[in-house]
């Protein structure tokens, strides 16, 4: 690129940062992360907090607001953390920027001792989300919290304003410390069942939720566990479903709703009951033995106390009724006529009549390469390159990464740096195929998707006579039960190098995920238009850490960063 396209480019850059910063509503936050010894199911263990607790502080947010996230590293390792926050919604481009993602393909750690600012902007989004580590199996020792994304007031929400809001985070747990769960992954052997489910990161009995008589709460419900499905439910009142991950739905009850990890979800509940105590109870589903968390629901002024003894559980689903779940699920659907981020309807985008211009067939599998147990996308298990694959393709640094056209599906399992190139303002059909017994669920960085089938067996081209074309539900994490099949549709309107993972934290560990490219192609750097630029405040570390010099360099000649 000439020096002339260079600088109108830095030049566009700024001037969008000079409008947001006009607009848009700046938060600032300073988190510090460390390590705290706790027993929620009363085996110490240490955990990770977020100053000083678990979960960690809310981050809340509304529409086109701009955060800026100061993470102090204390602990003793390098640390990172991701949004589990959908950023695109119905073709609206919602620039969630791939530079600040906060995994290790687009990321430099934050080493121990140092600190990094996470700059990023809820850019034409709402809804539910949380947030937590992403390197290692640090997601297993908690450094979690909830992400709400607030309407703008002159957006109408498709309810009455809830009398209050509660956010429950709700996931498994593991009594063993993150290191020794660690060290049995690397030495080639599974995890076992988790030890018990936590709510808010308390045991059984401990949390308390207090209602007043006839109001109505919104609940904000995220499994933020490491592998296990949940059902959520609470004795005695229904559980209106609203929104999921950033879109609202079709308003139905339901007497309990399954969480896959990864999923959020809103209720509404409304204190319509006699006003004594009741249990608010999740329980997991598909794994032996059957685990329970248990916490207390308070009616103000009742002057009741919480019940002594166990919950009662005779209202639960099916616990392993693999039909029933999916079910419920294709039975969650999006509300065609409210407005979400922008006023206009979000079934304003008619995604059943855009063409799909690809499709990838992404199968998960468990084989043995090297003599060790790994967990497979098409036959390869994901190896980290040492240098982030975002500053690799950034720079033109060989040896790091090959991006491929498709996914090909190879006989002979291997480790490999998969990279998906993938054409700005594609449409791409994704099918995720298990092969396996056990639950799947998948998550795609920087974008939500159209899960518009699933079903039993192997997928064929036919099965797209059965999609929902009209409705489907808009996410951006999607389960896929034992030997099924999900498809989703996407919209690729957000350039940048993304992260497409199980939200198993074990599978995931051992190799299954990828990465797209999502880009124009010819374009040397993108419009900041469409991608912003690299931001000054960039880690650069592996292959790259070589390039300081020269990085530092072009800052201080005001020409901003770009390729070499």
């Amino acid at each position: 690129m000439d020096r002339g396209r260079l600088i109108a480019v830095v030049l566009a850059g700024i001037l969008h940062s000079a409008v947001v910063a006009a607009e848009d509503r700046h938060v600032f936050l300073n988190w510090e992360v460390s390590y705290s010894v706790q027993s929620p199911l009363g085996v110490s263990k240490r955990v990770i907090t977020i100053n000083g607790r678990l979960p960690g502080p809310l981050l809340n947010l509304t529409t086109n607001d701009v955060a800026h996230v100061n993470v102090v590293n204390t602990l003793d390792e390098p640390f990172l953390l991701t949004c589990q926050a959908c950023v695109c919604r119905n073709g609206l481009q919602m620039r969630r920027n791939s530079w600040n993602d906060g995994v290790a393909g687009t990321n430099c750690a934050i080493q121990p001792g140092e600190n990094w600012t996470y700059v990023f902007q809820a850019k034409d989004e709402i809804g539910s989300f949380f947030y937590r580590p992403s390197l290692g199996l640090h997601a297993a020792a908690g450094g979690h919290g909830p992400i709400r994304v607030n309407n703008r007031p002159v957006i109408d929400v498709p309810f009455p304003q809830p009398d209050g809001e509660f956010d429950v985070l709700i996931g498994d747990w593991y009594n063993m410390d993150a290191k020794e769960m660690k060290e049995r992954l690397d030495g080639g052997r599974g995890l076992p069942p988790p030890d018990g489910i936590l709510i808010n990161g308390l045991g059984p009995y401990e949390a308390e939720v207090t209602f007043k008589a006839g109001r109505t709460y919104r609940l904000r419900v995220s499994n933020v566990g490491t592998r296990t499905s949940l059902n959520f439910r609470l004795q005695g009142h229904k559980l209106l479903l609203v929104e999921a991950e950033g879109t609202y739905t079709l308003q139905k009850h339901y007497a309990s709703l399954d969480v896959h990890p990864g999923q959020s979800v809103s209720v509404l509940v409304a204190a319509d009951q006699a006003p004594k105590p009741y249990y608010m109870v999740v329980s997991s589903l598909f794994v032996l033995p059957e685990l329970f968390g248990v916490a207390t629901v308070l009616y103000a002024g009742s002057g009741e106390q919480p019940p002594s003894g166990d919950a009662p559980l005779d209202d639960r689903s099916s616990h392993n009724d693999y039909n029933r779940s999916m079910e419920q699920a294709m039975s969650i659907r999006m509300n065609l006529t409210s407005g979400a981020a922008r006023p206009n309807p979000q079934g304003s985008f008619h995604y059943g009549e855009i063409n799909v211009t690809r499709t990838v067939l992404l199968r998960n599998d468990v084989s043995d390469i090297g003599g060790r147990r790994r967990c497979t996308v098409n036959g390869v298990a994901f190896a980290n390159a040492g240098t982030p694959l975002k500053l690799a393709d950034y720079f033109r640094i060989a040896g790091v990464l090959k991006v491929v056209s498709g996914m090909p599906e190879t006989r002979n399992p291997s480790l490999g740096t998969t990279v998906i190139d993938a054409s700005y303002r594609d449409y791409v059909q994704i099918v995720f195929e298990n092969r396996l017994p056990s639950m799947q669920t998948w998550h795609l960085d920087g974008y939500s998707f159209f899960v518009v089938g699933m079903a039993w067996g192997k997928w064929s081209p036919n099965a797209r006579s059965t999609y929902n074309l009209v409705d489907a539900m808009y996410r951006s994490t999607v389960q896929v039960y034992p030997t099924s099949w999900t498809a989703v549709l996407v919209y690729l309107d957000n350039e940048g190098m993304w992260n497409l993972r199980s939200q198993d934290v074990e599978k995931r560990y051992l190799g299954q995920e990828l990465y797209l490219r999502v880009s124009q192609g010819d374009s040397e750097v993108p419009d900041p238009r469409d991608e912003l630029p690299m931001p000054s405040n960039a880690l650069l570390c592996g292959k790259a850490t070589r390039l300081k010099s020269w990085y530092n360099y072009k800052l201080g000649l005001g020409l901003g960063p770009g390729p070499a």
